[in-house]
């Protein structure tokens, strides 16, 4: 079987949807498939570097150029997405016939030049991987108006690429009803299927014993309950109610650590400073040895999400700490992915915006109470392991992926 994978980043990029994409490419060649990967030279952050990647297995990989002038501004954004479309366009025309071409969502609408290849070849089949809804994305960021001329063009740029596709994949029930309703005729259905994001299990084991993260004593993590935030702190996160608590938790002992960067890190710093948080710590992006090094340090993997962003995208966070084993704190609105592992398997605490008082309790009942701490490490790694590792995802893809061959 010939099988594309349609997505802007791709490793050695830190991008989640590059790793995932990596996964998947990797798999499905194991499999048999002759697998293609049209993907751009740009860099989700700086440390990446295309030009040292060498793939574990025999991929086609066709690295696209772009300006790649970074995720600064919006403006910056859309220049480089231009270039990706052109580029990916001209690409999948003139690739010989694919029997599945799988698009995510970044950047957005890039699945429509997967159309453009089965206007060619008719018995292509097309599955939108959907990462994360757009406009719906921009809409509730506060960048263009839910009624305006922009949004109202998108969305019938949407219901016209759904018109295309054999297949929508989801990341939760959430986003799966957002899409489902806004973009689906009903006389012109599109089968969705709800496969969570995941992590290798063999990349991250609770049991290793990895090198001590070299920032673990300079911020006197020792003695303290370590509640770890990493990736993108973007528009869909909300961190308010999570300084409030640090706040009260001055005298305790407990550090919040953020690793990563986003259009939120400048609130993040003004937090700390304003608030006089000595125990908030920011730190930029880490290599993968340091980055696991810090989760191993780690007592809680902190998620967080804004309300009015429930379905439009998904924390990827999740799948990490799961595999590590740590107890989740999450503090968003019920239904998402989070809150729906949380509450199926006991891994944590489902708390909502403005609950800092459930925050303060449950950190502290966290770090104080070992055999709690314990259920929940063990809870952790079990809702992996049934739900939430790459044997699990990738057999749903299989199956997925199988049936539109036949």
């Amino acid at each position: 079987m010939r099988l594309t994978i349609l997505n802007q980043f791709f490793p050695p990029d830190l991008a989640p949807t590059g790793q995932l994409a990596a996964s998947l490419a990797s798999h499905r060649t194991e499999q048999g498939d002759e697998v293609t990967v049209v993907t751009g030279r740009g860099k989700y952050v700086p440390q990446s570097g295309a030009a040292a990647f060498r793939p574990a297995v025999d991929l086609r990989i066709h690295r696209l150029w772009t300006p790649s002038l970074g995720r600064g501004t919006l403006a910056k954004r859309i220049i480089d997405y231009a270039w990706f479309y052109l580029a990916a366009a001209l690409r999948m025309l003139s690739l010989p016939h694919q029997d599945i071409i799988i698009a995510l969502t970044t950047p957005p609408f890039i699945a429509w030049a997967g159309a453009l290849h089965r206007r060619l070849h008719p018995s292509t089949r097309l599955i939108l991987w959907n990462m994360d809804c757009y406009p719906e994305a921009l809409i509730r960021a506060g960048f263009i108006p839910e009624r305006g001329w922009v949004a109202r063009l998108l969305r019938w740029q949407n219901r016209r690429l759904f018109r295309q596709l054999d297949q929508v994949v989801c990341l939760d029930s959430a986003m799966g009803q957002l899409l489902t309703s806004s973009y689906v005729r009903a006389d012109r259905p599109v089968p969705t299927t709800v496969i969570p994001n995941w992590e290798p299990a063999d990349r991250i084991r609770p049991a290793d014993n990895r090198q001590r993260w070299n920032l673990e004593g300079q911020l006197d993590l020792a003695s303290r309950l370590c509640v770890l935030h990493v990736g993108n702190t973007g528009y869909g996160h909300s961190f308010e109610t999570i300084a409030e608590a640090a706040e009260v938790l001055r005298e305790d002992p407990v550090a919040f650590v953020f690793v990563g960067g986003g259009t939120r890190w400048s609130w993040l710093e003004t937090a700390k400073r304003d608030r006089r948080l000595a125990h908030w710590h920011l730190i930029r992006y880490l290599a993968e040895d340091q980055f696991l090094a810090a989760m191993a340090a780690a007592g809680c993997m902190l998620i967080s999400l804004r309300d009015s962003f429930l379905g439009v995208i998904s924390p990827s966070k999740l799948h990490a700490a799961l595999a590590m084993g740590l107890p989740v704190l999450y503090v968003g609105p019920e239904g998402s992915n989070v809150d729906e592992a949380i509450r199926r398997y006991g891994c944590g605490a489902s708390l909502r915006q403005g609950d800092v008082q459930g925050i303060v309790e449950f950190l502290r009942r966290l770090g104080n109470e070992a055999a709690f701490a314990e259920d929940l490490r063990r809870n952790a790694r079990h809702a992996f392991e049934a739900a939430y590792s790459d044997s699990k995802a990738l057999s749903s893809f299989d199956r997925l992926i199988e049936g539109l061959a036949r």
